[in-house]
């Protein structure tokens, strides 16, 4: 019987894992399946754009596994049963479009089974608990929920007030994106602290005369009490109207780990040890946003693109020399920099310390935007691409 490899999630670190384990493992002994939501290749990082109403590509992840033998499982996971090896999908629609020569199924919902896991389910926006957020506030963690920004912001006459809650990397390109894009709207950039906090003071001046000329009004040492239809309420009286709040304030990962019993930290994260195995079932593996990784540095690492690489790079070296009985060696789990789009034509690339304090150089203006753009054509390019330059030997199991 083959080995059974289950890969939950298409993002940036799932598809790239199940792709370079379709390129490393010999089909004679393995099986792999990937369950995605939704049939198109995400990218995630590019949603504030998508939001400010431009065009962004979205392979379909049919082109993207086709001829690597991946089966594609267009489903939404509703648990995991670490304890059984068993997970319990709800499936999607299967359309026409969804389906080229890959492997394509769509049998009704029910269970998989695996002998291996990778869990990467990745982040969706946290709330932190403030009223009004659900119902009334947008936000760019998926591609549908971008749309419906896109829409709303369509729907809008020049004098309408766009909200931006959250001053973090996602919360600034969203601002900024949706300024430049759209300069009639009224953009206004809500920061808990002072502005770009975790950056370097030069960085920190850098975005601020990018703010003035976008025309984006900030708003520091302010938090948000509640979010309503037309207004947004501060925790110091203060009301702000808003014809479209968008809620950037962090993200939160699904509870379906830890209610299957996998072992996970107070975020919800999967624990897991240096090989990003988990530390209470060790059939199962998490990468990206879904893990709780400590890096080198001894800190752990940030939801970002980047650590979905490092940990999914450190996932497929653990899977294959366990599987194969090879020695499982320790790849890099570092974070170094952070780069900020600020529009098409500006951005901000901050390097970081050990400590994951900001360093007093940083880059900006074309060239940072310009590397940012290289940084998304790439990842795009390496998730389209999966099995595209690794060693054409597929190894042997010697273990099920």
């Amino acid at each position: 019987m083959k080995h059974r490899i289950v890969v939950l999630g298409a993002g940036y670190s799932g598809a790239y894992v199940a792709g370079n384990l379709a390129r490393r493992l010999s089909p004679e002994d393995t099986e792999i399946t990937v369950v995605n939501a939704v049939p198109d290749f995400v990218q995630r990082m590019r949603l504030p754009q998508v939001a400010a109403g431009q065009e962004i590509e979205a392979p379909k992840l049919a082109d993207v596994f086709a001829g690597t033998g991946i089966r594609l499982r267009l489903a939404r996971v509703t648990a995991v049963e670490p304890a059984r090896r068993v997970v319990a999908v709800t499936d999607a629609a299967v359309t026409d479009a969804a389906v080229t020569d890959a492997d394509v199924t769509d049998a009704g919902g029910g269970e998989l089974s695996y002998d291996t896991l990778v869990y990467a389910l990745g982040s969706h926006v946290a709330d932190h608990g403030v009223p009004g957020v659900a119902g009334h506030a947008f936000d760019v963690t998926g591609r549908p929920s971008a749309s419906r920004l896109r829409d709303h912001l369509d729907s809008l006459d020049e004098s309408g007030n766009v909200l931006v809650v959250g001053d973090g990397p996602t919360g600034i390109e969203t601002a900024t994106e949706i300024a430049e894009s759209r300069p009639g709207l009224s953009v206004t950039l809500i920061a808990r602290g002072e502005l770009g906090a975790r950056l370097s003071a030069g960085a920190r001046g850098h975005l601020r005369r990018a703010c003035d000329r976008l025309g984006v009004t900030v708003l520091e040492q302010t938090s948000v009490a509640a979010v309503e239809a037309t207004r947004v309420r501060c925790a110091d009286g203060t009301v702000l109207a808003s014809d479209a709040t968008v809620w950037t304030a962090g993200f939160a990962v699904a509870p379906i780990a830890a209610a299957g019993g996998l072992a996970v930290t107070g975020t919800g994260q999967i624990s897991v040890d240096r090989t990003m195995r988990s530390l209470s079932h060790p059939d199962v593996y998490a990468v990206g946003d879904s893990v709780h990784a400590v890096g080198d540095t001894g800190r752990p690492l940030p939801m970002s693109c980047a650590s979905a690489g490092h940990t999914g790079r450190q996932a497929i070296e653990a899977i294959v020399g366990r599987l194969t009985g090879r020695t499982v060696p320790h790849t890099k789990l570092v974070h170094t920099y952070n780069s900020i789009s600020l529009g098409r034509q500006d951005g901000i690339l901050q390097t970081i310390d050990d400590e994951g304090r900001a360093k007093p150089a940083y880059l900006g203006g074309r060239t940072s935007a310009r590397i940012k753009a290289g940084i998304l054509r790439t990842a795009l390019w390496a998730t389209s691409h999966p099995t595209y330059g690794l060693p054409t030997h597929r190894h042997r199991l010697t273990t099920s």
